[in-house]
């Protein structure tokens, strides 16, 4: 799976710098598993409300977007066999309701275009099921395929291009076409959400507890201006968190990615300590508001599909679902920009296919984007094959290269923030 676009500066780490970008970072990212929480309330409601589910999926599939080029398995009974890949991408659409939050980005020279700001590949492994969320920052350059168009128009492919520029080249399908030549893997479902979708579904599930480290939180950017400690977000409130930049130590890209990671899991904690998902007449409110705010591929459309997505996932512990950056360094020709580690991500997408449970050995402290509070200890790696071939399935844990930062959802952390305790 390697390639190589441009060179890059052999063992440099990501600086803290991606900042000077022009269009703002929206994030849907507590999104990290849309697909399967839109599975988990289908299956979930159809007991109570079979009618009610039948018109929630017929509403998806009439927006529903073809991928290019994936292999969907077919829909059987039980829990989906194999390894599932699930891309969701968040893209930056202004709303008329919500531009008034936006400013120049719903206003201004660049607010008829629409980029993927957020790149999330979720990966569910088979038996022992395990879920890993990799975040693809949005100042990667990378090589873009030829992409076919909605109109049916094929574009040219590209050598090196940022990767939030795949949405306008030729939609979801030009997204998911990207990042599956960039990992060498086969992304079969997929969905996308927009601003407007962040704060309807945080809404539809009362809010998440995030945990506001050091001093608090100060960015005019976003409108945030909040103290230490453990605050409730809901509607926009939520979506300037995921968005806020400056609001952390370092004010980076990657930063915020880190950031983010703690919603994902206190939104996955919030959902099993809460009993969300055994609650009908909530689960049918965030399936409405899910499927209203969401475009997913043609694949996910199919209800059968989605119970099977469900079932692999609903007995995953905490520890096994892991968040983690796809690895990067600097961008040799542009200080704002970052370009792929491939040899790294290499030992993560051989370590997925041999269905090994992975150890994250970076700091996340060091990101600038969340503090953690129970780091998990590192292990001893298990030799990692970086050819093509595929290792013996084994329980014996793989620590990740340090270029990889991440979390588990079983670890309390906080954000960073840029104001002095």
């Amino acid at each position: 799976m390697s390639q190589t676009t441009k060179p890059a500066k052999g063992g440099r780490r990501p600086v803290a710098r991606h900042g000077a970008l022009k269009s703002p970072h929206p994030f849907s990212q507590f999104l990290k598993i849309v697909g399967v929480i839109v599975a988990v309330v289908l299956v979930s409601v159809g007991g109570v409300a079979a009618y009610s589910v039948y018109s929630l999926t017929s509403t998806v599939a009439a927006n529903a977007v073809d991928l290019e080029g994936q292999v969907a398995p077919p829909p059987d009974i039980g829990a989906i066999e194999g390894g599932v890949n699930l891309f969701i991408a968040g893209t930056d659409e202004c709303l008329p309701e919500f531009a008034q939050y936006f400013g120049d980005r719903c206003t201004g020279a660049d607010s008829g275009g629409e980029l993927n700001d957020v790149n999330l590949l979720v990966h569910i492994s088979d038996n022992p099921r395990r879920v890993t969320v990799i975040s693809f920052p949005r100042d990667l350059i990378v090589p873009i395929p030829s992409c076919t168009g909605a109109d049916g128009s094929q574009t040219s492919a590209m050598s090196a291009q940022q990767i939030n520029s795949a949405y306008g080249y030729g939609g979801l399908s030009c997204v998911v076409k990207t990042v599956s030549s960039l990992s060498g893997v086969n992304i079969p479902f997929a969905a996308k959400v927009n601003f407007g979708g962040v704060i309807n579904i945080t809404d539809a599930i009362g809010g998440v507890d995030v945990c506001i480290g050091n001093g608090g939180i100060r960015d005019v950017d976003t409108g945030i201006d909040w103290p230490a400690g453990i605050r409730t977000v809901t509607g926009i409130d939520a979506l300037q968190f995921l968005r806020t930049r400056h609001g952390l130590v370092n004010g980076s890209d990657l930063a915020r990615i880190s950031n983010q990671q703690q919603y994902m899991s206190k939104l996955a904690q919030k959902l099993v300590s809460e009993n969300v998902l055994s609650n009908p007449a909530t689960l049918l409110k965030l399936a409405t508001t899910a499927v209203n705010n969401i475009t997913p591929s043609t694949s996910l459309t199919n209800p059968v599909t989605l119970v099977q997505i469900a079932l692999a996932v609903k007995s995953v512990p905490f520890d096994q679902i892991v968040f983690v950056q796809y690895p990067v360094f600097d961008d040799p020709d542009d200080p704002n920009r970052v370009v792929p580690d491939y040899k790294s991500a290499d030992a993560l997408w051989a370590a997925l296919a041999a269905n090994q449970p992975i150890t994250l050995t970076s700091n996340p402290d060091n990101s600038g984007g969340v503090i953690v509070e129970n780091p998990t200890p590192s292990a001893t790696p298990d030799p990692v094959a970086t050819d093509g071939s595929t290792p013996a399935p084994s329980e014996t844990a793989v620590a990740l290269p340090s270029n990889i930062p991440g979390v588990d959802a079983s670890q309390q952390t906080c954000s960073a923030g840029n104001v002095s305790g």
